[in-house]
């Protein structure tokens, strides 16, 4: 019996390495973002009024991205995962992914300042 439990801990050990834990939606209030830079056909990096920058990379890549700019419409005062965008020339609709905030930018003397 005292076997039992030792496999039943090791599994649950095991189980929890494999199945990541959920991490809580970001969303980001569209009257804090100061800009948004397109990266490439996947990544969007939304620069704050503060300096701090959140990066999105979307589950696929969207088409023309890159050179057309986009729009989103909320239904409230904030962007949030998993949220469609659309691209402003071709009106693809593409998906945001999840939102992860960057980590300040490091100057050179080793001060950090906020990402911006």
């Amino acid at each position: 019996m005292r076997m039992i439990g030792k496999f039943v801990t090791l599994l649950a050990i095991a189980w929890g390495s494999i199945v990541p834990a959920t991490a809580a939606q970001i969303c980001l209030p569209t009257y804090y973002i100061a800009r948004t830079k397109v990266v490439d056909t996947k990544t969007i990096d939304f620069r704050m009024n503060d300096g701090t920058a959140y990066r999105n990379v979307l589950p696929g890549a969207c088409s023309g991205l890159e050179f057309d700019g986009f729009v989103y419409v909320t239904r409230g005062t904030e962007i949030c995962d998993m949220q469609s965008i659309r691209v402003l020339r071709t009106h693809q609709v593409c998906m945001l992914g999840a939102f992860s905030r960057l980590p300040p930018v490091q100057v050179e003397g080793g001060h950090s300042q906020p990402n911006g």
